[in-house]
């Protein structure tokens, strides 16, 4: 189901992450970083760009909603399958933060 969504929340959409094209961008993503673009986009037009927050911001948040301490519809379910080190990579990728 994860690889059916991104497949179809990629089609078409500029790149995130400072990449010119899709395929510049797709061999950096650390594993389920993609899948962040079905719902939030990519780029700053996007509905709900992740980019405008921090990598501390990115995982609190996902703290939260994998304790179930923040609520939403999707992400307290899809939270608890990242480990807080693919979390912490996801969130780097996201703001560009990969030092």
């Amino acid at each position: 189901m994860r690889t059916l969504l991104t497949c179809l929340a990629l089609a078409g959409l500029p790149a995130a992450a400072g990449a010119d094209t899709l395929s510049d961008m797709m061999p950096s993503a650390p594993p389920g970083a993609l899948s962040c673009t079905g719902c939030h986009g990519v780029g700053e037009a996007a509905p709900l760009p992740l980019g405008q927050f921090t990598a501390e911001e990115i995982e609190a948040a996902m703290a939260a909603f994998a304790s179930g301490e923040r609520e939403g519809t999707i992400m307290p379910r899809i939270a608890p399958g990242f480990t807080p080190e693919e979390v912490a990579a996801i969130a780097a990728w996201i703001t560009g933060d990969t030092q």
